[in-house]
């Protein structure tokens, strides 16, 4: 019991106990906000990663508008509802 009170009344044990209990929960920085920052740090990279993908999907696309006419024409049809002259185009809304 002795030995038990002794530990307690370390003057060194008490200042890291109250040290590591003061960065766990009051500082700026604790624990909480660390593992939301950490989260949010991951989300992003999943969105940088997206949008790395899409950028890529898109440069190649526009490649494509520029080298191949045929899918230059596909794209203004459908995109734009271009037409040549002698046609007609109809266009189909599906109601929910």
């Amino acid at each position: 019991m002795k030995k038990i009170f002794n530990i307690i009344r370390n003057k060194y044990l008490l200042t890291i106990i109250g040290l590591v209990v003061w960065i766990v929960f009051f500082d700026k920085n604790d624990l909480k906000t660390q593992l939301k920052l950490r989260d949010d740090v991951k989300k992003l990279q999943e969105e940088r990663n997206y949008y790395a993908a899409e950028i890529k999907q898109i440069t190649s696309d526009i490649s494509e508008l520029n080298t191949n006419p045929e899918t230059l024409e596909k794209f203004a049809r459908e995109k734009y509802l271009m037409k040549k002259d002698n046609e007609d185009v109809f266009v189909i809304v599906e109601e929910e």
